[in-house]
């Protein structure tokens, strides 16, 4: 039986165990979905989720604005905030009346190097997610395609 792209890649980043250490990143298992489309909506909410805290350059967003910009609960960011986090993406959450969560990535990256299989493996997932649903997508994926250019 063939497995859509959405099923390897959530079958490649789950893991038996509970937990695997890379590097100080702390990967968790989560369950897999049974619905390969509710997968894919759930990382393109995600990264959409992303992409609306990165606007707001770490200013505490409220739950309740970023359900109303993606068009979801607030007990749906709850979660996905949890997930991200949960997987090593660096978002702050801040309580009380002025809080809300904020992404606080560097305004710059020091370079990172990667191997062919690894860019094709990202490759792989911007295809999942399709590489033209986020400018951040688009971007990434000119620049994983030239890398692997000879």
């Amino acid at each position: 039986m063939r497995r859509s792209v959405v099923e390897v890649i959530c079958t490649t980043v789950r893991r038996e165990a509970d937990t695997q250490r890379t590097g100080t990143v702390k990967i968790v298992a989560f369950s897999k979905s049974t619905d390969p489309h509710l997968t894919l909506r759930r990382i393109e909410r995600q990264h959409a989720l992303i992409e609306e805290l990165r606007r707001y350059r770490g200013s505490p967003r409220s739950g309740v604005a970023l359900a109303s910009a993606l068009g979801v609960t607030s007990r749906t960011i709850e979660r996905d905030i949890t997930r991200m986090r949960q997987s090593g993406i660096p978002i702050r959450v801040q309580r009380g009346p002025h809080g809300g969560y904020a992404f606080e990535a560097r305004s710059s990256t020091a370079p990172v190097v990667l191997d062919p299989g690894e860019i094709a493996a990202l490759i792989v997932a911007l295809v999942a997610l399709g590489p033209t649903a986020t400018e951040s997508a688009r971007t990434s994926m000119i620049k994983l395609i030239n890398a692997l250019r000879p």
